[in-house]
């Protein structure tokens, strides 16, 4: 009995777990419902995909969409129809927004916001302060959370922590997944003087290469990073991420 889909897409050059071949598949449902030689299936839709790439969606894992508080720059429907358009389908958004993303409350009404408006899987983010570090061991497994962010630098109000007492307090308390957006607040403060686009690592206005960072301003990461955070390794993973942007 031949098989029958909602549509195949034929010959596309398809990147999978186990490798990249030139492979047809199959949709039935909404669903990726076989990958692999389907020259006797039959579909309602047939798309001649050779020399095109089927990859998988990509997920995001840190979006900023401004919503609440700042829709004029992007809202949850624009910034998730975006990510589809671009192969992205689930994303991770980010706390800082209006009002800061670091309650019960506030997750809850951000999740209610998104229902029927994204165009793609969704998470947030709790941001970690030094207000509600008890309280993070719950907010971090509830329903719509992605875990825990916590601003080290370059954030303002209660979702800087810049301190390694305030660091150390949340690490001992979590249990799931954080991402920490490690610049040193102290160091950022003291290079600010070269000017108002100088803040991020040192940079000098003008300098086109400024940008990729200063070795005095990766010495003072790289000492918190033993100082504060290798001592809560044990037992854990930890993945350090150099960002260039």
């Amino acid at each position: 009995m031949t098989q029958s889909y909602d549509l195949i897409l034929k010959g596309a050059t398809v990147v999978n777990h186990d490798g990249t071949a030139v492979r047809d598949l199959a949709v039935a449902g909404g669903r990726i419902a076989a990958i692999g030689d389907l020259s006797r299936a039959a579909a309602g839709e047939t798309v001649d995909c050779r020399g095109l790439t089927v990859l998988p969606g990509v997920i995001d894992t840190q979006v900023h969409f401004r919503d609440p508080g700042m829709t004029h720059k992007e809202d949850l429907e624009s910034g998730s129809l975006s990510a589809i358009m671009g192969g992205v389908t689930a994303v991770f958004e980010m706390p800082n927004t209006n009002p800061t993303t670091t309650s019960a409350d506030a997750l809850a009404a951000k999740v209610a916001r998104a229902h029927h408006r994204m165009h793609c899987d969704f998470a947030f983010f709790i941001g970690g302060t030094r207000d509600n570090t008890k309280e993070l061991p719950d907010l971090e497994r509830l329903p719509g959370c992605a875990g825990v962010k916590v601003f080290i630098g370059s954030s303002t109000g209660s979702l800087l922590v810049e301190d390694d007492e305030g660091v150390r307090n949340i690490l001992k308390v979590m249990r799931r997944r954080a991402p920490f957006h490690s610049e040193d607040e102290y160091r950022l403060n003291e290079r600010n003087h070269r000017g108002s686009g100088a803040r991020r690592a040192g940079a000098v206005p003008g300098d086109a290469f400024g940008c990729i960072g200063s070795g005095a301003q990766q010495s003072d990461i790289s000492h918190k990073f033993h100082g504060v955070f290798f001592p809560f390794h044990r037992g854990g993973r930890l993945h350090r991420w150099r960002n260039l942007e």
